[in-house]
């Protein structure tokens, strides 16, 4: 049996302790979310409703409750070379420019720093080293260090573990780089060493400082900012600012914009898909 809509004092409740937790906020038209993605919670835990399951979850001294809130939470729709356009600009600019500069520069290894924030479970983060592999054919030569970023212990986890169903891979992966970079596991296919090697997986909120971090040449933070309030987006967006190289690129959701929130960033368009420069380097 399935309960009944949370109500708008709970829905209020529940926006206000979701937005604490993770930073995303849900206003009275997304109740449809808390019902449909923490009903199986609330079942689970044999609540009476949503403001018992609401208790429970603040009352759990080991926060497992508050884990799998989270994980319900921010599950959000991933692919395999999802939207195609930020790995073509990946392919054919961002990447052999950044590597001609740091050749000019005269550095041995040539570094590259990557981030994808909010990895969830790893697909853009191994598209993204596939891309990699593919350009420059082997590592040799290359300090390539690729950070996943989630806040949803389970999506690290997964990440991590670097294992994907055929019904996941069949989502973006054809099967010629299927063939090249993975390899049968079992009922699941898994990412070559050489691939996985190249990623580090770590549970953070985004809204925070991000610890242990040296800055980063490219930063993804796509299709992320669309639950947060304006404050948060201007705060996520100058702290992941921070860590971005002076030459470094942010790339965002399609149809997502920033322009208006961060001033010290100008898009930059090539092709079909728009990126992101700190004023200095852009002009």
């Amino acid at each position: 049996m399935n309960a009944a809509a949370p109500t708008r004092d709970e829905m209020t409740a529940w926006s206000r302790h979701i937005h604490e937790i993770c930073g995303i906020y849900l206003d009275d038209t997304k109740a449809y979310l808390v019902e449909t993605r923490l009903g199986p919670l609330l079942r689970e835990t044999g609540a009476g409703g949503w403001a018992e399951l609401l208790y429970k979850v603040k009352t759990d001294a080991g926060n497992t409750l508050r884990t799998k809130v989270v994980s319900a939470i921010t599950t959000n729709e991933t692919s395999f070379f999802r939207d195609t356009s930020p790995f073509e600009l990946l392919q054919h600019k961002l990447f052999p420019e950044l590597i001609d500069r740091r050749n000019k520069a005269g550095v041995r290894p040539v570094p590259i720093r990557i981030l994808s924030a909010a990895c969830s479970t790893g697909q853009e983060v191994y598209s993204t080293a596939i891309v990699l592999k593919e350009l420059l054919g082997d590592f040799k030569g290359y300090d390539v260090r690729i950070l996943g970023l989630d806040i949803s212990d389970a999506a690290v986890a997964q990440a991590s573990y670097a294992h994907f169903t055929r019904l996941e891979l069949d989502r973006g992966m054809t099967p010629d780089k299927l063939a090249r970079y993975f390899e049968p596991s079992g009922d699941r296919w898994k990412v070559r060493d050489e691939l996985r090697a190249l990623a580090t997986f770590r549970r953070a909120n985004l809204l925070e400082p991000i610890a242990n971090a040296t800055p980063f040449d490219i930063i993804f933070c796509r299709n992320v900012a669309i639950y947060f309030t304006e404050s948060d987006k201007i705060r996520l967006f100058k702290n992941l600012g921070r860590h971005l190289q002076k030459d470094g690129a942010l790339i965002i959701g399609s149809t997502e914009s920033i322009a208006g929130l961060c001033p010290e960033f100008t898009p930059m368009r090539y092709l079909r898909a728009v990126y992101y420069q700190r004023n200095s380097v852009a002009s």
